[in-house]
């Protein structure tokens, strides 16, 4: 007959091995979680490049204000006001 360890022994090691795999497989949801929030991420700096692109459009190349939406000149690169 093969030797066995004792159930307590038995029962510990399957509640640990059993904790590995959940947490295992919380990682794994995690990543699936980060996968999706980069792509809404992505997404989302699409639609604020659009909206760049057709405020640029039609106010010329200038620095606005998140908090008031004030428009701002933005020097170029020699000095002068855009």
């Amino acid at each position: 007959m093969a030797k066995k360890i004792t159930k307590d022994e038995l029962k510990s090691v399957q509640d640990k091995v059993n904790l590995i795999n959940k947490a295992q497989m919380q990682i794994g949801g995690i990543e699936v979680q980060k996968t999706l929030i980069i792509e809404t991420l992505k997404s989302l700096q699409t639609e604020l490049n659009v909206i760049q692109t057709s405020l640029e459009s039609k106010y010329g190349k200038k620095s606005i204000s998140i908090v008031d939406g004030t428009l701002k000149d933005i020097p170029s690169e020699n000095g002068t006001l855009n």
